[in-house]
C-alpha cells in the first residue's frame, strides 16, 4: 500500500495531478484545498490513501495529514465513498469539517453537495466522538495587520470565506503571516492556503 509519495508535479488538474517519482507517474485524485495548495515549481509531498476496488486501484492525495485522516474518517461511514468523501472535503476545509461534526451541525453538513439531512445525521452520530481526538482548533477574531494593503487583505479575506473557512480563523491565519506591502491578493491567497493546509 502507498502511503506517502514525494516528486515533481508533471501535471496538474482540478481533480487530480500525476507527480513523477524516479520517472514513474503516479495518478493522485485530489481536493480542491490541496489543488488551491500546490506550489508553483519544484517537489512536492503527498500523503496517500490507496484505494483498491476489483476493477481498479485508486491513489487519493493530500498535502495536509490531518486531511488525509479526515478522508479516511469519512469513507469509514456507511454509504461514503472515497469520490464523496473528497467531495466534501473540497467544499469544506478540514478544519470546518472537524468542528462541523464536533459540534454536530447537521445544517452546515446537509449543505455540502452530495449530503442530504440523514447522511449528515449519520456522519455526525459515526465521527462526533471521534474527531474530538483530532480536536477542532478555536478561533479568534483579530484585526488584520498593517504590512499589507487593506484591499489585497479584504480581497484575500472574502476569498478564503468563500472557500469555506470561517471569518475568525481567515482574519487569525492573516494576521500571523510575513506579508510584503506591494503583496496582491492572489499572492496573499496562496501563502494563506499553504498554511491552512498543513
Amino acid at each position: 500500500m502507498i502511503a506517502s509519495l514525494q516528486g515533481t508535479i508533471a501535471y496538474r488538474g482540478i481533480d487530480h495531478v500525476i507527480v513523477d517519482v524516479g520517472g514513474v507517474g503516479y495518478r493522485l485524485l485530489i481536493p480542491l484545498s490541496t489543488f488551491y495548495a500546490l506550489p508553483e515549481t519544484g517537489s512536492s509531498r503527498f500523503h496517500v490513501y490507496t484505494h483498491v476496488r476489483d476493477d481498479a486501484i485508486l491513489l487519493f492525495g493530500f498535502l495536509s495529514g490531518e486531511e488525509k485522516e479526515l478522508f479516511v474518517l469519512l469513507i469509514s461511514v456507511s454509504g461514503i465513498g472515497p469520490k464523496l468523501a473528497l467531495n466534501i472535503l473540497s467544499h469544506i476545509p478540514a478544519p470546518a469539517l472537524l468542528a462541523a461534526l464536533a459540534d454536530g451541525d447537521v445544517k452546515r453538513l446537509s449543505s455540502l453537495p452530495g449530503i442530504g439531512k440523514k447522511t449528515a445525521e449519520r456522519l455526525v452520530l459515526e465521527l462526533r466522538e471521534k474527531v474530538h481526538k483530532l480536536g477542532a482548533r478555536p478561533t479568534n477574531s483579530a484585526p488584520l495587520p498593517a504590512t499589507a494593503t487593506a484591499t489585497s487583505l479584504e480581497d484575500a479575506l472574502s476569498a478564503l470565506v468563500n472557500l469555506g473557512y470561517k471569518e475568525a480563523q481567515a482574519r487569525k491565519i492573516l494576521e500571523t503571516m510575513e506579508i510584503t506591502p506591494d503583496a496582491g491578493v492572489e499572492e496573499v491567497l496562496k501563502g494563506a492556503l499553504k498554511v491552512l493546509v498543513r
